[in-house]
């Protein structure tokens, strides 16, 4: 009976298992996952470097107040002296619905502890000035405070808070906003190796803060820190960037700030169009009217003052691929006719110098003529006439190489000069080319041909000029002993004569 007992239990507990998996397989084959939404840059809400400020010190789309310092690669929200203020903020309010900010920041100071900190806004107004990092208080909006200091003493700075208001709040200074804060994480981003990255990310009601701590150069090395459900924010607001500085006293500075309108999935982004209203678009199409018109005018005035002047064609200003593949060819023309030429005039100098050679060798064979005797003759004559036959087989052909190239130059000439004169049909082109290259082929094969039977006869034996017999020296060391002598004994007696001839 207790078997059968177990084995009833047994098999209802695999019936059970197999009951729960069948509809865990249901539930996950029927869920499917959540689709990110479509992000578009918005630049007139952005600012990065380089050439971030303008030449008159401004940020386009963007205005700056206080002690902030826009520059080339970044804005100095506040520089690290005591009690100073700064902010930027967008000119133009933003409506979109969902949107996410990308900010890059940098907080570094000598201390042991910075002060205050930075924040970063989303509100129905500008708040230029005022005591809350900068900026104003009781704001419409939300704000996301990188606080830096620890007012209330409890060690839990620095730290990220987001704060929500509805314009009737005044922020709690002393308890850090701990007291209205809808998400707050610890995160040390004072004097860190690279720059600071938060992701603030506001989609379907919900607040989202990421933070890139930069301790690595990974820009998508972002943690989570807080998220805020069930939120509800003004739908048209300005996006500011504020800092301040207390007794103690950090360098704030903002490196980019980049907005993305977010739209959900399955929905088209709207239009650039749709979103500038009728009032500007009536003005930007008056403007460009007018000066269409002025246009008109100057143009039919040139027309009068120069009526032999005609407008040249847009297409023609431009290169086409026939007129850029012709142009290649006459580059690589002009660079053939540039190496031929080169070769030319090797030749030429090799030529000069085998003259010069044979006229030399002729004349040694002449005076040998003259003094030697007929045996002496005999073998030298050979010698001397092997040479001559050598070197005239190389004038001959030397003088071939070099006719071959003037047949190359006078095709490339004539290539360049058709080209010139109506344009280069492209199978005479290649045509030409080919037999360029043919010519250029039997000209290596020509003078490697020369240069191996210079080196080296068939028979092995390097053919040279007879040797010149040894010339005697000036002056053999017999006769220069006598001589030395000669003058020791005449200079003696030249003594001795003086002795004798002057008076006692």
């Amino acid at each position: 009976m207790a078997v059968s007992n177990a084995r009833v239990f047994i098999l209802s507990f695999l019936a059970a298992l197999v009951f729960h998996r069948s509809l865990a397989n249901v539930a996950v084959e029927g869920s499917t996952p959540a689709e990110s939404p479509h992000r578009r840059f918005e630049y007139k809400y952005s600012f990065k470097g380089p050439h971030l400020s303008q030449s008159d010190g401004g940020i386009p789309f963007w205005i700056h107040s206080g002690n902030a310092i826009p520059s080339a690669d970044q804005v100095r929200i506040t520089p690290s002296l005591r009690s100073q203020r700064g902010s930027v903020w967008t000119k133009n309010k933003v409506n979109f619905e969902n949107w996410e900010a990308e900010v890059t920041f940098r907080v570094s100071g000598r201390g042991r502890m910075g002060a205050d900190g930075l924040a970063v806004w989303f509100t129905s107004e500008q708040g230029l000035d005022g005591p809350v990092y900068g900026a104003a208080d009781s704001w419409n909006g939300i704000g996301v405070f990188f606080d830096s200091f620890d007012n209330d003493g409890k060690k839990n700075n620095p730290a990220i808070i987001v704060v929500g208001n509805n314009g009737n709040l005044v922020y709690d200074h002393q308890n850090d906003g701990t007291t209205q804060a809808l998400g707050t994480c610890l995160r040390d981003f004072r004097n860190k190796p690279y720059p600071i990255r938060a992701k603030i990310t506001y989609y379907r009601k919900t607040l989202t803060v990421l933070i890139n701590n930069g301790f690595t150069p990974d820009k998508e090395d972002y943690e989570f820190c807080a998220k805020v459900e069930n939120m509800v924010i003004p739908t048209e607001g300005f996006f500011g960037i504020s800092a301040a500085t207390g007794g103690l006293a950090d360098d704030h500075d903002v490196l980019s700030f980049l907005l993305f309108r977010l739209t959900e999935p399955g929905q088209q982004p709207p239009s650039v169009d749709s979103e500038i209203p009728k009032e500007q678009k009536d003005k930007y199409q008056e403007e460009f009217q007018n000066f269409q018109q002025e246009l008109d005018k100057k143009k039919e005035e040139f027309q009068k003052e120069h009526p032999n002047v005609q407008g040249e064609p847009i297409d023609d200003l431009y290169e086409s691929v026939n007129d850029r593949e012709i142009r290649q060819v006459f580059e690589g023309q002009n660079r053939i006719h540039l190496e031929i030429k080169q070769t030319n005039r090797q030749l030429a100098m090799i030529l000069d110098e085998q003259r010069r050679y044979v006229s030399v060798i002729t004349d040694e064979i002449s005076k040998k003529g003259t003094s030697a005797g007929s045996g002496q003759l005999d073998s030298a004559s050979q010698q001397l006439s092997s040479v001559i036959a050598t070197q005239q087989e190389l004038l001959r052909n030397l003088n071939e190489l070099r006719s071959s190239f003037h047949e190359s130059l006078k095709q490339i000439g004539s290539i360049q000069h058709q080209g010139n004169a109506g344009g280069v049909g492209t199978y005479e082109t290649i045509q030409h080319f080919n037999d360029i290259k043919e010519n250029l082929h039997t000209v290596k094969r020509d003078v490697e041909h020369l240069v191996q039977r210079n080196v080296q006869n068939p028979g092995d034996k390097v053919v040279k000029c007879p040797e010149l017999p040894p010339m005697p020296s000036c002056l053999s060391t017999v006769h220069f002993a006598i001589f030395v002598v000669i003058q020791t004994v005449l200079f003696f007696c030249y003594i001795m004569y003086n002795s004798q001839v002057s008076p006692q």
